[in-house]
Parts: structure tokens; C-alpha cells; sequence
């Protein structure tokens, strides 16, 4: 986090239309909200999405009160920007927890917890010889795509970009509890995707 931009004074320079502040703003959060929105939207779209988040968020500038970070509020508008997208194409995202299916691994453990199947040995000298395999990170990326949308952009906010909690309940106006369940599923389908590719070289 740049702790310059969530200053008073900043915000100060920037509800006085101070447009080197906003080019500072815009040059330090932009590739981030990027990132936000392609979590919802196509690349293209995700762009279009932020360059009219960029001017709404210019527009209401002189009515943020700062109740939230800039960063949160700026994301907040993104996503509006991206489910107003999606709307508009016939298309809705809620963000409440709803029946996505069962956990990848819940097969891999028994009701009280131990290993019913336990993880096959690695193929390689290490975690990291794995972790850097051009094939598995295809892989990966195949599978951040397939991911439900809402699972891709909670995992976005807090591993990619390192978001606190409370900031992502706050941007995506949700509970706690849902946001951790979306993480824990997002991380399940990509930790099941690392163990099948360890055991079979095979997405």
C-alpha cells in the first residue's frame, strides 16, 4: 500500500482537483484495478470498465468523505463498473456464498479428518522445481479462467494483491465468513490442480 495516497493532505489535493495527485493515483492503482475487473470481465472489457470507473471515481471525488480507504473505494467502483458490464450483457454476479459443488480434495479426506487418499510422491526434487514448471503454470492459468467468477476475484483482491480482509469485505460489500469461504474454494481447486499435476504430469 502506498501510504502517501491515503493521507488527508492527498485527499485534500485531490478534492482540489490537483490533477498531478490524480495522475499519481491513476499511475499507482490502475494495473491493480485492471487485475479487479478481469476477475468479472474479458481483458478488453476489463480496461474499458476501469477507464470509466476512473472517470465516475474523478466525478465523486468532491463527495468521498474517506469512511474507507481510497483503494477500497476506488475498487468498490470498478466492481459496479464490471457487474453493470455484465448486467447489461444479460449476465449477474452475486457475491453471497451459494452452492458452488463440493471442495476439490473432499475426496482425499475421511469424515474425521485423516487422509482417505494421501498425496502421491513428488516427481521432483522440490517444491519449487514444481512451482516453476512451464506446463503446471499454463495449468494454473487454465484453471484462474475456469474458476467461478466470484471465487477469481476474491482469490485476485487477497493472494495476487495481498488485500486485507476487511478491505475486500468492504469493496465487494460482503461478509467476512463469505469472503473466506470463496478463498478457501479458490485455493482448494488450485491446490488439487498442483497434486494431480505432481502425480501425473497432466493438468
Amino acid at each position: 500500500m502506498n501510504s502517501e495516497l491515503e493521507t488527508p493532505e492527498f485527499l485534500e489535493r485531490l478534492q482540489n482537483g490537483d490533477r498531478q495527485a490524480f495522475s499519481l493515483l491513476v499511475e499507482t492503482y490502475h494495473r491493480r484495478l485492471v487485475s479487479t475487473a478481469r476477475g468479472l470481465l474479458r481483458s478488453g472489457d476489463a480496461e474499458d470498465a476501469v477507464q470509466n470507473a476512473w472517470i465516475k471515481a474523478h466525478k465523486a471525488l468532491p463527495d468521498f468523505e474517506g469512511r474507507s480507504r481510497l483503494q477500497t473505494w476506488l475498487t468498490r467502483i470498478v466492481i459496479n463498473e464490471a457487474k453493470m458490464r455484465l448486467r447489461g450483457g444479460g449476465r449477474e454476479v452475486t457475491l453471497d456464498v451459494d452452492d458452488e459443488g463440493r471442495d476439490a480434495l473432499a475426496d482425499r479426506f475421511k469424515d474425521g479428518g485423516g487422509w482417505a487418499q494421501p498425496p502421491g510422491h513428488w516427481g521432483v526434487s522440490s517444491p519449487d522445481d514444481l512451482l516453476t514448471s512451464d506446463e503446471l503454470a499454463d495449468c494454473m492459468r487454465k484453471t484462474l479462467n475456469d474458476l467461478p467468477e466470484k471465487q477469481r476475484l476474491v482469490l485476485e483482491l487477497r493472494d495476487m494483491q495481498g488485500e486485507e480482509l476487511d478491505d475486500i469485505c468492504n469493496s465487494l460489500e460482503v461478509s467476512a465468513s463469505n469472503v473466506r469461504v470463496l478463498l478457501h474454494r479458490a485455493r482448494t481447486r488450485l491446490f488439487a490442480l498442483v497434486d494431480h499435476f505432481q502425480e501425473t504430469g497432466e493438468c
